[in-house]
């Protein structure tokens, strides 16, 4: 029998916001799959989402305090960062300045100055989507989309931070950054993605959608991100063993952004669907009410102004009708030549154990309250 390859241990890794839904995922997988890896997570709190391995130690830390990063990063000598860090998407805009943004900054001067080798970034796919634009099978190639032109706030400072990033590879020589821009995370412990749709299953809405549902839609299990993750983590620390040399541009990881996707594209309502019957719904389509797009845009509108007098945010909305009717599509190509990238999960299995997941979380929150 032939003996297995090694698993190449990645050395000390440091996970910054690592109690978070996707960085406690990265977490599982590093012990998981590199069993010689030890692991630091970083955290505002660090009270959720723990491994109970030995490998893993905790840190509250507040990635906007250089002086406490700099102290950290001293004693735990870290060989490779994975920062997925990020404020709330509803946070106000200072919030995600100081975060996206500044702490960013302050986590690349506190690797380049503690001699950190490889950096890994969580961006987002959504840098490249704009008010206008519709994204069918985009690449890397395709330009950022900010400032004035980017109507999500947070998403701008996400991409000025994946700019920062990859600015910074090779600042100095020996230190490699890289930058994983993933679409549409869920699975569990997902708090953004499933919970509204299986919300909708159970307010009796499953007999609506908005538009024709002839657009192909991104969704990405959570577990083939975070391996997107350590396979960049990989590749940047295989070329730091390399240094001075420089891979041939084709190769090359280091100074680069990745799409990391399921490699499945859908139509948007059909992975809706797809939600709903695993948590139990049977209704024919024959049954389902198509809303004209136009017109839902119109409803929604009128709703955020009467829930704005209120403070309150409406069920439908012109983001959520727009998000819902758009090509919204990656190009994974890059991501499979030079990381070895495929989907160790594939769609419908994520479906399954992301609702799942979810209902027994209900199941047991619902049994603590009648105790």
């Amino acid at each position: 029998m032939a003996a297995r390859n090694p698993v190449p241990s990645l050395g000390h890794v440091v996970v910054i916001g690592g109690c978070g839904f996707l960085g406690s995922h990265i977490v599982s997988l590093i012990i998981k799959r590199h069993p010689d890896t030890t692991v630091s997570v970083l955290d505002l709190r660090t009270s959720s989402n723990r491994n109970a391995s030995s490998q893993v130690s905790y840190h509250d830390a507040d990635i906007t305090d250089l002086d406490l990063l700099l102290k950290l990063f001293s004693q735990l000598k870290p060989d490779c960062v994975i920062h997925t860090a990020s404020p709330h998407f509803h946070l106000p805009p200072a919030v995600h300045d100081k975060v996206n943004i500044g702490g960013t900054k302050n986590l690349l001067k506190a690797a380049q100055e503690t001699g950190v080798k490889a950096f890994v970034y969580t961006s987002s796919a959504g840098v490249v989507l704009g008010p206008q634009t519709e994204l069918v099978n985009a690449t890397e190639e395709w330009p950022m989309v900010t400032g004035d032109a980017q109507p999500e706030y947070y998403t701008t400072t996400k991409a000025y931070a994946e700019i920062a990033v990859l600015e910074a590879n090779r600042t100095p020589a020996s230190f490699l950054t890289c930058a994983i821009r993933p679409a549409g995370i869920f699975g569990e412990g997902d708090v953004q993605l499933l919970p509204p749709i299986i919300g909708a299953y159970r307010k009796g809405q499953t007999k609506f959608q908005v538009g024709p549902n002839d657009n192909l839609f991104d969704f990405t299990y959570v577990e083939n991100v975070a391996y997107g993750h350590l396979l960049a983590a990989q590749a940047l620390l295989h070329t730091h063993k390399m240094l001075p040399t420089v891979p041939l541009d084709h190769e090359r990881v280091d100074g680069e952004a990745f799409f990391i996707t399921n490699g499945q594209p859908v139509y948007f309502w059909d992975f809706a669907r797809a939600v709903w019957h695993e948590c139990g719904d049977r209704l024919p389509l024959s049954k389902v009410w198509k809303l004209n797009a136009d017109f839902a845009s119109g409803v929604g509108f009128l709703l955020e102004w009467i829930f704005w007098a209120i403070g309150k945010t409406p069920n439908l909305t012109r983001k959520q009708v727009r998000y819902s009717t758009v090509y919204k599509y990656h190009n994974i190509d890059k991501a499979k030549k030079r990381l070895g990238y495929a989907p160790l999960v594939d769609l419908d299995e994520g479906v399954r154990r992301g609702v799942r997941h979810h209902l027994e979380n209900e199941a047991k929150q619902a049994q603590k309250k009648d105790q």
